[in-house]
């Protein structure tokens, strides 16, 4: 019996999609599995289909996408592809941490929450993995870079705002510790791209500035989504 060709899919949120970075093809997921040569030359040949050009791309993340979606909506899609998936990345707990936004002891509470459905999440996809497939779980950035500056983003005030997006990531990394997951630090990577360097509230998909990574305050533009693919491409290759 032959190796199964490769099969990626993406699962989450918006920072996994196509739409903010300029349309299909564009965004991290997308960037991850078929390089851009236009765009970023210098990752020509670095991609999942230059790895084997049998290699096939679903991409089930959606935007808005919460802990919720995920279960309800984008596992039961994963269960009916055709292919066992080899690699399996996600992005979630952003809009849930959100629909928080300004309570502090209720975004706690939404962050215990995304962990357990991160858990139980990565428990299932693990499940549905080729032999010797592959999950990553990607963290969530900070648009205001750490300065937890609200009102230059347009948002009510939040002191506690930078503490709790390194909650939510805290859990998880834990999740993908417990579950066997790599983690894809893009909150890492995504620090200096956000407020220091411009407004991330702009609506351009390709700013002038490419050191500018967000458009619409909390989406990757077609620079972020180089980002969030440079963050799993290092997770798969640690």
């Amino acid at each position: 019996m032959g190796v199964q060709a490769p099969s990626y899919v993406a699962l989450g949120d918006s920072i996994s999609i196509d739409d903010y970075a300029g349309g299909p093809g564009r965004g991290g997921a997308s960037l991850l599995f078929r390089n851009r040569d236009d765009d970023f030359p210098a990752w020509r040949g670095r991609d999942l289909l230059s790895s084997d050009p049998a290699a096939a791309f679903s991409l089930l993340a959606t935007d808005g996408a919460t802990t919720r979606t995920l279960a309800q909506a984008q596992l039961p899609r994963l269960r009916t592809l055709p292919r066992s998936p080899t690699l399996v990345t996600l992005t979630i707990g952003g809009n849930d941490l959100l629909s928080a936004y300004g309570d502090t002891a209720a975004a706690r509470a939404v962050i215990g929450s995304v962990g357990t459905a991160v858990d139980a999440a990565l428990g299932e996809i693990a499940g549905l993995l080729a032999p010797g497939g592959r999950v990553v779980v990607g963290t969530v950035y900070d648009p205001s870079d750490g300065t937890g500056d609200a009102g230059r983003l347009g948002l009510p005030p939040w002191p506690d705002a930078v503490v709790v997006i390194d909650e939510l990531n805290e859990a998880l990394r834990g999740a993908a510790a417990r579950n066997g997951a790599a983690v894809a630090e893009i909150a890492g990577v995504f620090l200096g791209h956000g407020l220091r360097v411009g407004d991330p509230t702009q609506r351009e998909p390709r700013p002038r500035e490419r050191d500018l990574w967000f458009c619409d305050l909390i989406e990757p533009n077609a620079w972020g989504a180089d980002g969030v693919r440079a963050a799993f491409w290092a997770a798969l290759r640690a």
